[in-house]
């Protein structure tokens, strides 16, 4: 059998000869880039609003941030004039901006969208507290004084409903509410810088674990043996040890660069932003930790765009930084568009490098082969949190915390039907019960438990039968769930599962990339057959399988566990039957 081989790619050392047989005039209209050709005027306004600095590729979406903040839209003379500057074809830089949910995209003949948008939450806690039919009411109440949007998850779910006015996050919001608040902010004001945090946090032992570590009273072995000794796993949702990450990203060949991911885009899940609005620092020096541990040579923090107060925050915490005295790494902070595959590791770093969020196939694995080609530690944001208290208290301290047989501490984001809801830290393995009971003031006044989504939109959903299993890693799959990033939604006899679900599988279905058909196609019509009175069961058990099983990446493999859950503990609400507590 003979073996096809791809034609190889040839490398800047290679030089590439001209055809002889092509005439200069072919050739110079070849070269020349194709599409509408930017003015002396989209020029100007360009170098006003990117400033001084030579501009680089993989900063594109910052670009294109820029030039939004400054015209509410991406008029497509400002992409034309980016395209030239950056170098690039207009199709890639189209492509990118209509890529994310956050950019507009305008033909100069279109009106400007309103610089007054509202983007109201219509899924996970915001769902159950009302979000669709208060965008609704909203987008009739304000008519053409601003857009009214429907949104995915804002990060805000203990204060459901939510919404964001402009790029300023509203909780429990009220259509008059939202009013009052454009009424007052026809411009939203700057937020002046946050106060200082690096005094308060070096007051309590902070940086200490970190001076240690760059003193030589630490070696980098010491550090990743105590992550290994504790058993720390990455608490983005995979649950991928620590500290055997942190070893095998040290032994690949330098330069070896670090990506925070901080684009908690999980239904339900905010313990990221919490923690971040709360102890900057701790992160920080968590992170530095991490990036001397491993022997990085660049930071890049991705935080997604709805977190506009934490972008604040965390770049005045930065400022502070140079007051430690110390040589650290360049550190840069990306800001996300509105999209949630980019939680995915190697869907962010693509954004990172100013391209469409689109997962890689692996192998090479992003430790191996990650951004701008290097090896790369990718980690979560309250992975990196936990590390300089485990390092003060002790990998026994960590460990001997637990429940049930587990062992460890999980920051549970909790919303939906209980008195009070917000990031609980608590053992791992504690049950939902336990953790509603204990933690959250118990249910809800006039609500009682019905079921409970563990892990987020990912992560399944189960009845208040099975409210009593550890909430920790590797506890739920045999119940077809997971606790992936710990995002408990907590359901009430005022919800049904189908309906839950549903919202969910909608949310897979928008929020899908598009690459691969197992998740594009098989999300939508999932979505279609869902909507139905009746579930066809034999035909949502088949598609299911076959996004599980061809989905190139976890966004359209974990999707069918809401539905596979709802078939499989709540027959009774798709059966057309009566509903019945489980």
């Amino acid at each position: 059998m003979t073996t096809h081989h791809p034609p190889r790619r040839t490398t800047s050392t290679q030089s590439v000869s001209v055809q002889p047989d092509i005439a200069p005039r072919t050739l110079q209209r070849i070269a020349r880039p194709k599409g509408r050709r930017p003015d002396a005027t989209a020029r100007a306004q360009l170098a006003s609003i990117l400033g001084p600095g030579d501009p680089r590729r993989d900063r594109l979406i910052e670009y294109l941030h820029a030039i939004q903040d400054a015209r509410a839209c991406l008029p497509l003379t400002l992409l034309a004039a980016l395209a030239e500057v950056l170098k690039i074809s207009q199709v890639e830089v189209y492509e990118v901006a209509t890529f994310y949910h956050h950019f507009d995209v305008v033909k100069e003949e279109q009106t400007t969208p309103s610089p007054r948008t509202v983007r109201v939450c219509t899924t996970g806690a915001c769902a159950l507290a009302g979000g669709a039919a208060m965008a609704d009411k909203l987008g009739a109440l304000l008519g053409a004084e601003a857009r009214v949007l429907p949104a995915p998850c804002i990060g805000r779910c203990e204060q459901a409903p939510a919404a964001l006015v402009g790029a300023e996050a509203l909780g429990r919001v009220s259509p008059q509410r939202i009013r009052d608040a454009l009424d007052g902010t026809l411009c939203l004001p700057e937020h002046p810088a946050a106060p200082a945090m690096l005094d308060a946090y070096r007051a309590q032992g902070g940086y200490t674990e970190l001076g240690e570590c760059l003193a030589g009273k630490r070696t980098p072995d010491d550090i990743i043996s105590l992550l290994e000794q504790a058993g720390l796993r990455g608490l983005g949702g995979a649950g991928f040890p620590t500290g055997r990450k942190w070893r095998i990203v040290r032994g690949q060949p330098a330069p070896r660069l670090m990506a925070v991911n901080i684009d908690e885009g999980e239904p339900g899940t905010f313990k990221d932003r919490w923690y971040l609005e709360r102890d900057p620092h701790r992160f920080l020096e968590g992170m530095l930790i991490a990036g001397w541990a491993v022997g990085i040579t660049a930071i890049y923090i991705y935080l997604r765009d709805e977190y506009a107060e934490c972008r604040r925050i965390l770049g005045a915490a930065l400022a502070e930084l140079p007051q430690l005295g110390h040589a650290l790494p360049p550190i840069e902070v990306r800001r996300g568009a509105g999209a949630y595959i980019c939680g995915e590791e190697s869907a962010m770093l693509e954004s990172i490098e100013g391209k469409r969020g689109m997962p890689r196939l692996r192998p090479p694995y992003v430790a191996e082969v990650g951004l701008h080609g290097r090896p790369t530690l990718v980690q979560n944001f309250e992975t990196l949190y936990g590390v300089p208290v485990l390092l003060r208290d002790g990998p026994e301290s960590f460990a001997r915390q637990g429940r049930h047989g587990r062992q460890g501490l999980r920051s549970f984001s909790v919303s939906g039907r209980v008195r009070v809801a917000g990031v609980k830290l608590a053992p791992a393995g504690i049950t939902l019960r336990e953790l509603v009971d204990e933690y959250c003031g118990g249910m809800a006044e006039g609500h009682t438990l019905y079921a409970y989504l563990p892990g987020g939109a990912s992560g399944g959903i189960l009845p208040a039968s099975l409210a009593d299993l550890p909430l920790d890693f590797d506890t739920l799959q045999s119940y077809g769930c997971f606790i992936g990033s710990a995002a408990v939604i907590v359901l009430s006899q005022a919800d049904t599962a189908r309906d839950v679900a549903l919202g969910m599988m909608r949310f897979f279905a928008e929020e899908s990339c598009g690459q691969c058909t197992p998740c594009r196609v098989g999300t939508a019509q999932a979505a279609r057959l869902m909507a139905a009175p009746r579930w066809d069961a034999a035909l949502l058990q088949d598609l299911a399988r076959a996004m599980a099983d061809a989905s190139i990446c976890g966004l359209g493999q974990a999707a069918p566990n809401v539905l596979n859950c709802v078939l499989k503990y709540f027959p009774h609400e798709v059966d057309g039957s009566s509903k019945e507590h489980a």
